[in-house]
């Protein structure tokens, strides 16, 4: 291999890694503190997706707190909250044809959703990148961070872009070009759930040592435009039971009204699943036949498609965030509370909280260990706290006690019963042999409700530069054969929403085929593979999904 070019170096005073709520908040509140100090700082954004926004996507209902205290005038500001929630449905599904409709004061408090929002993350995060600009923030599109760089006292230097133009041969093109190393006084990982960046520094500083075991759910969405006279702008739905139940496994479902006869609908499979024959891309098919889904859908056009692997094990789960000249913040720190279902609120809060935290360590009033003070201190942590034992309850009970639990927990008692429930088993661990089991005959998609993997994956308008080394990385590659098919039957062709992984047959035997340019960056293999054998690492810049609206 002939000698590369050297990288070039960039000195800032805070470098953070993802554009997603959290690192654009962050990046916001530091600005803000900084004018009003009349202070010079400098901060970056690094961001993986080939625009803010593009690989954003959630259900989502947003609850505006943490945005009023971020930005107060935020209406003002057009910031995209349009559709205010009208109405809560709530439904435990028992099959195909039924559906028991729970009343509101049955419904565990923090799931109402009086005073949030029906959103587009991806939107909202666009808007708060246009904010940070204007404050003077510096954000580059197109440029993961892809590897931590580190001082030789082992604290935490900044990180380096990934380098471009590589053959899948390993070989540098003609094109190639070194990534960049930004030094920085302090760094923030926001990379979202399950960052490759984030699992590095929780293993290697063991911040998950005090912390029980994280759970991971896959979230997957559609986005669809609807006849009018079915539309309901501001109606929430959310479900539980069919059609995970039907083969053993949990989560939720839910179906948004958003303005323009818009509807998101999707399915949340937690990923502690046993059977390793679930698809959950094929559960979300069969969902959308149920009539309370077919009668918003019928008539109307798929537009939008996409996955996202969701973090749930709250608070309980939640590692330490402090690093030597670093923090984890958001979904990287668990910060989803699940009770709600909602996410992008606790985010941006834990982002805000570490600009504040940030703030006074450069200018020598505090140090960053002060932030899980500040954490502790704050409407955040309460947040989370009420609500530590609800994943928990759901996992170890079943949808029907566990969510009776939360009732009294959350309705009665204000989330301070005093247990702490646990789920020690990782996801990965869960799965049996698929001789337990029989294989799951999921019926064909119709073309008119439910639709294949490749259609879909085509909505995302996922791309990658296909001569490219795979991202997608196996640490011994016979394991995928031997104990994966031989054991499991293969399951990662199943939890994979996007068709990346197949097992082709050929005369000897079944050899594993990774379509890399497929991939959605959902996460969900790094999570659920039963051998830990594939680990998720970032693609060239701008590779991936293109979300315009999720």
């Amino acid at each position: 291999m002939s000698e590369q070019p050297e990288r070039e170096s960039m000195e800032v005073d805070v470098v953070i890694v993802g554009a997603g709520p959290a690192g654009l908040s962050a990046a916001c509140r530091l600005m803000q503190m900084a004018q009003e100090k009349e202070q010079e700082l400098s901060v970056v954004v690094l961001e993986k997706g080939s625009e803010v926004g593009a690989h954003i996507l959630s259900g989502a209902i947003f609850e505006p707190r943490a945005l009023n205290e971020l930005f107060p005038n935020w209406k003002e500001m057009d910031a995209p909250l349009n559709t205010e929630v009208k109405r809560d449905k709530v439904f435990m599904f028992r099959s195909l044809q039924k559906a028991i409709s729970m009343p509101l004061w049955m419904v565990p408090k923090p799931m109402h959703n009086d005073g949030n929002y029906i959103i587009s993350l991806g939107e909202v995060c666009r808007w708060l990148g246009e904010q940070a600009e204007a404050l003077g923030v510096e954000i580059f599109p197109g440029f993961p961070a892809s590897e931590v760089l580190y001082h030789e006292d082992g604290s935490i230097k900044g990180i380096a872009t990934g380098e471009m133009g590589r053959g899948s041969d390993g070989e540098a093109k003609a094109s190639y070009e070194p990534g960049m190393e930004l030094h920085a006084k302090v760094t923030l990982f926001a990379e979202g759930c399950r960052g490759h960046l984030g699992k590095e520094l929780i293993s290697k500083f063991n911040l998950d040592k005090e912390s029980q075991t994280q759970h991971y759910g896959i979230g997957i969405k559609e986005l669809w435009k609807i006849d009018g006279d079915k539309h309901e702008p501001g109606l929430v739905v959310h479900g539980a039971g069919w059609p995970l139940s039907e083969n053993g496994a949990s989560g939720g479902s839910f179906l948004y009204h958003l303005g323009d006869n818009m509807v998101s609908l999707g399915l949340i499979t937690d990923l502690s699943y046993d059977n390793p024959y679930i698809s959950p891309f094929d559960e979300l098919q069969r969902l959308k036949h149920h009539p309370e889904f077919k009668q918003y859908l019928e008539g109307g056009e798929r537009v939008a498609y996409g996955a996202r692997a969701i973090t749930k094990g709250g608070l309980n789960a939640l590692p330490k965030m402090v690093l030597p000249n670093g923090l984890l913040i958001g979904c990287d720190a668990g910060t989803l509370n699940f009770s709600k279902i909602k996410g992008s609120h606790t985010a941006m809060k834990s982002g805000m909280i570490a600009a504040e935290t940030v703030f006074a360590t450069l200018n020598g009033e505090a140090e960053l260990q002060s932030y899980e003070v500040n954490f502790k201190n704050s409407w955040l942590y309460q947040e989370l706290y009420k609500s530590r034992n609800f994943g928990a309850a759901m996992h170890k009970l079943g949808t029907w006690l566990g969510g009776a639990y939360n009732f009294i927990d959350q309705n009665i008692f204000n989330g301070k019963l005093p247990f702490k429930l646990t789920d020690p088993t990782p996801d990965h661990e869960s799965l049996k042999p698929a001789s337990a089991f029989k294989p799951i005959d999921y019926p064909k998609p119709d073309g008119k409700l439910s639709f294949d993997k490749t259609s879909s994956v085509y909505l995302s308008s996922t791309n990658h530069e296909e001569d490219q080394p795979i991202h997608l990385k196996l640490a011994q590659t016979s394991i995928a054969v031997e104990t994966n098919y031989a054991t499991y039957a293969g399951p990662e062709q199943r939890f994979c929403p996007a068709g990346v992984y197949e097992f082709e047959n050929t005369d000897t035997e079944p050899k594993l085929r990774i379509n890399a340019q497929n991939c959605v960056h959902c996460k969900t293999c790094d999570i659920k593979d039963p051998t830990q054998n594939i680990n998720w690492v970032t693609p060239e810049g701008t590779g991936g999904p293109n979300y315009a609206t999720m």
